[in-house]
């Protein structure tokens, strides 16, 4: 019996199985419905592929041959095996040129390393202080053949030092300072053994010019000074615009004045005007007393006029304000005294020290005094001190002004400074000062919480008396 034939297979379904076409039937809407919800499309990898292979064909393509050199593109097997050779020899020469290098630093190291030992033990305390007396080239020999080298051919200097012990030494080698900063005259520390240079030591200055340094800045103003606008006029005029504009000067040419004379009665206001311009500069102030460079040893006052002017050099700007100038510039005369004669020796080194700076540098001269009729003519002249600057005593105006600024930080009322200003003729700005403290005393005497107007009536009374008073000595 025979099996019965099977079925033939169904056609090909060209647009796809029943199935297939279901699912897709089934996928459509739910694209069409998520893009209906506003969800955002998405990029097939096709796509996305497509847009990196457009990305490559657009970027530049290198050439692998670009970083080999032409020549050896170009040359020959053989020329190519040369420049090989030619390149191991550089590499190999380079190679012992850093050992030699390597070599020659760990003995540079080794070198200073021991130098700096060597210094350590020579750079102890105490030194022996000295002085340089001069500098001095030395031409080395000239050396032939393999002893040459840089240091040998190198000019070096030589120097010659007083010591403190007054031992005059010649040094062949200066030591640890460069001889570039070293000049005659300055201060060194040596070695007491070998007298090398070890460091240079600041300069010296007697004590006493240190002493008349003013360490804390003044502070007094222009407008602590009451009728003497037409002097701090001039004043700043002479000292003050050359030092804080010295441009304008040299702009138009003009020489600056190197100094100043304030001259007039006791108690008018030079010293609290030299002070006031001092602080308005911001510049090192030195206060040197007339009487204070009048020496009992030969040269001394000399030098201490000298020091002042070395110390004001280097603290520059500096202004130099010598009060009571009469003690040591008076007029010159024949005497037999030693006194006398030491007096116009510092005079002289004054009128020397004046000349030796230019006005350009920034150091200022004020000298006051209250006996101009003395001076000496040399001080005088234009050149040294060019400005004179009269004080004299206060007017109405100007005493009333004087009177309400010593009254400002007084507790006063119903005060009338016009009629006490009249009624303090012939007085100086000292003595109207004298007359609010003794205004105060007698409010202080009474009880009283606030100045009144008879305070300051009885305080010039007080103060009227005492300059009319007539001072004697009772044995």
């Amino acid at each position: 019996m025979s099996a019965p034939a099977s079925d033939p297979p169904p056609p090909p379904n060209p647009s796809g199985s029943a199935s297939d076409t279901a699912k897709d039937g089934a996928a459509a809407p739910a694209v069409e419905g998520a893009a209906a919800d506003g969800a955002a499309p998405t990029t097939t990898d096709a796509q996305s592929g497509g847009e990196d292979v457009r990305m490559e064909e657009n970027q530049p393509k290198e050439d692998p041959l670009d970083d080999i050199p032409e020549g050896v593109i170009s040359g020959t097997a053989q020329e190519i095996s040369m420049q090989a050779r030619m390149i191991d020899n550089e590499i190999r020469m380079m190679r012992q040129e850093k050992l030699r290098l390597d070599h020659e630093r760990a003995e540079m190291v080794e070198k200073i390393s021991d130098n700096t030992t060597k210094i350590k033990q020579n750079k102890v305390l105490p030194y022996l202080v000295s002085s340089v007396v001069e500098i001095l080239d030395v031409d080395s020999e000239e050396q032939d053949g393999g002893a040459t080298n840089e240091h040998s051919t190198k000019k070096t200097k030589c120097a010659t030092i007083k010591t403190s012990t007054r031992q005059t030494v010649f040094l062949p080698m200066i030591g640890l300072v460069p001889h570039d900063k070293l000049i005659p005259g300055d201060l060194i520390g040596v070695n007491k053994d070998s007298y090398l240079i070890l460091d240079k030591l600041p300069s010296e200055y007697d004590a006493r010019v240190k002493a008349m340094e003013v360490d804390e800045r003044p502070t007094e103003t222009y407008d602590q000074i009451g009728g003497l606008d037409k002097q701090i006029e001039e004043l700043v005029e002479a000292i003050v615009l050359p030092m804080q504009q010295a441009d304008k000067f040299k702009t138009l040419g003009i020489t600056p004045p190197k100094g100043c004379l304030m001259y007039g009665p006791p108690g008018t206001g030079k010293t609290l005007l030299a002070r006031a311009c001092a602080a308005q500069t911001k510049a090192c102030y030195l206060k040197l007393a007339g009487p204070a460079l009048v020496q009992m040893y030969i040269g001394d006052g000399a030098k201490l006029v000298r020091d002042a002017f070395e110390l004001a050099k280097q603290k520059a700007p500096a202004i130099i304000f010598i009060d009571e100038l009469d003690a040591v510039g008076t007029k010159r005369f024949d005497s037999d005294k030693s006194g006398d004669r030491e007096v116009q020796r510092t005079m002289m080194e004054l009128l020397n020290q004046m000349d030796g700076f230019g006005s350009s540098e920034q150091i200022k001269v004020i000298a006051a005094t209250n006996r101009i009729d003395i001076l000496d003519p040399a001080l005088l002249r234009s050149g040294r001190l060019d400005r004179k600057i009269e004080f004299p005593l206060p007017n109405e105006s100007a005493r009333q002004n004087i009177l309400q600024i010593h009254a400002r930080k007084l507790n006063h009322e119903g005060v009338n400074f016009e009629e006490l200003a009249r009624s303090t003729e012939d007085m100086n700005g000292a003595q109207l000062k004298a007359v609010c403290v003794e205004a105060g005393m007698l409010a202080l005497r009474n009880n009283a919480t606030k100045l009144r107007h008879e305070d300051f009536y009885g305080g010039i009374l007080e103060v009227q008396a005492k300059k009319a008073k007539e001072h004697h000595y009772f044995a």
